[in-house]
């Protein structure tokens, strides 16, 4: 395992974490280490606290507004058909989104979860991240949350 994975936050505030997008208000917009979904992203929040019921008003409406905003962003540059939200941290014990592009040539697993895909599509080599594969979605991504957030963050 890449040792950037072990500290996802503390890497991306040294610079060394990869699948970052950009920062936004409440923490750091990352691309997904899967792509079986193209443009999965995860929206891991800073500074860390273990749930949303953790933070105050304010900062509640920051981290679920930036998540939102990672979704309009997918739903711009990947076309899905919609975007599902999950916040769950039942194995990492700190705030993050997963933001979920739905596409109709899933078919039938469409209706499911995303959990429910089988689980060789989160370690699958051809699914996993790579700037070389990746890098353009990354890019397109990061350069609409950036209009994004200049048009909300007001």
């Amino acid at each position: 395992m890449d040792a950037w994975k072990k500290d996802r936050i503390g890497a991306a505030l040294k610079g060394e974490n990869p699948t970052v997008i950009c920062r936004m208000k409440s923490g750091f917009a990352v691309i997904g280490d899967t792509q079986f979904l193209p443009g999965y992203c995860v929206l891991l929040g800073y500074p860390e606290v273990n749930s949303l019921n953790d933070l105050d008003v304010e900062k509640r409406k920051d981290f679920l507004l930036d998540m939102s905003l990672l979704g309009d962003a997918i739903m711009e540059v990947c076309k899905p058909l919609k975007v599902n939200y999950e916040i769950l941290g039942n194995t990492d014990a700190y705030l993050h989104a997963h933001v979920f592009p739905r596409y109709e040539w899933e078919g039938e697993r469409r209706k499911y979860p995303v959990w429910l895909y089988p689980k060789e599509n989160w370690s699958i080599a051809e699914y996993q991240f790579s700037d070389e594969k990746h890098g353009a979605l990354k890019k397109q991504l990061s350069l609409k949350l950036q209009q994004l957030m200049q048009i909300y963050y007001r």
